[in-house]
């Protein structure tokens, strides 16, 4: 089949890692809410198999950041209507289709994934099999429901590129068309969002200071706090986009106003340029306060009760296998299986 004969499908996931952030809401969830109602079918995972890769994660702490995460979605408007919400380890095929990737995949291309570098570090000799082979299964999270496209930030865009490597690889090796070329969609102005303190550093859960994110688990007093109090410059805010050049807390404070008002850049700077940072922290707060409260307050409301998000995700589950499951047995057919 070519690749207009494919459902234009999304599939995205992220790692229960536990620690949800402004980073996290901007860069992925706000966009994975906008593209469930486009014209695209949307599959959204917390992928807790690739959890496990990198450190032992006590078994209670796994459950639970799964569940948060779960969550944070919903409550960040993923409609179990629109999209399907799904943990990977209720689906199976998901691990069987990464075997068979990890046959079409060469040694070679694992050796340059620079996230293996970086997180096996000087002593790779001592870092689980699965660091290496993840980038396989994350091509099989993709490849398993025909995804089309992909939402992805800059520091994904290698694996994707290997997930075309290996479909490429797998139709030509076997002379088919059955996998799609999937494309990455990159776009909206706060993919990347900056550490309130240093805004150098991307924001993250890992940063000894919590002052340098906000957390979606934040309230609204925690949340105006934590940016009346970021790290500014003494200048005003420019009248257009190139003045934030060379000024990365300011920079990353009006991205961030930017993407909560789904507006550009220059369109916040038409509203508030020249104004000094007394001025747009009190708005900015305002703002996030507004637009981040009452996803935290449902955060607080599922997790104070788990029931609701393990019966949302065994229904993703059984919805996702009806996709996953005719996939997984064509591709053994084609491998040549017996039985399949």
């Amino acid at each position: 089949m070519s690749d207009s004969q494919f459902t234009p499908r999304v599939f995205s996931g992220i790692q229960p890692s536990g620690g949800l952030t402004l980073g996290n809401y901007l860069g992925a969830m706000k966009r994975f809410v906008s593209m469930q109602n486009e014209e695209f079918e949307t599959i959204y995972c917390m992928v807790d198999l690739h959890a496990i890769t990198a450190k032992f994660l006590d078994p209670a702490t796994l459950r639970h950041n799964t569940r948060e995460l779960a969550a944070g979605f919903i409550a960040s408007g993923i409609s179990t209507e629109k999209s399907i919400l799904i943990n990977q380890s209720q689906v199976p095929e998901h691990a069987q289709l990464a075997w068979i990737f990890n046959c079409v995949a060469r040694m070679g291309w694992m050796q340059r994934m620079t996230q293996f570098k970086d997180k096996a570090g000087k002593n790779a000799e001592a870092s689980s099999l699965g660091l290496f082979a993840y980038p396989a299964l994350m091509a099989a999270d993709i490849l398993i429901y025909h995804a089309t496209h992909v939402p992805v930030g800059d520091d994904q865009k290698q694996h994707l590129e290997l997930t075309r490597d290996i479909a490429t690889k797998f139709n030509h090796d076997y002379g088919v068309d059955f996998f799609p070329i999937t494309e990455p969609v990159i776009e909206g102005v706060a993919t990347r969002v900056m550490s309130l303190r240093d805004g150098s550093k991307k924001m993250s859960k890992s940063d000894s200071s919590d002052a340098s994110r906000i957390n979606m688990t934040d309230d609204a007093d925690t949340i105006a706090k934590k940016i009346r109090k970021a790290k500014t410059d003494p200048d005003a805010l420019p009248s257009e986009a190139k003045g934030l050049d060379d000024r990365p807390e300011a920079r990353n404070l009006v991205n961030i106003y930017a993407a909560l008002a789904d507006m550009t850049v220059d369109q916040v700077l038409a509203d508030h340029g020249g104004a000094q940072f007394g001025t747009f922290k009190p708005a900015l707060a305002e703002l996030a306060v507004e637009k981040l409260a009452p996803i935290s307050g449902e955060i607080a409301r599922l997790m104070d009760d788990v029931t609701e998000i393990d019966k949302i995700l065994a229904h993703g589950a059984d919805q996702a296998r009806e996709i996953t499951a005719p996939i997984l047995k064509k591709t053994y057919e084609i491998v040549g299986m017996v039985g399949s």
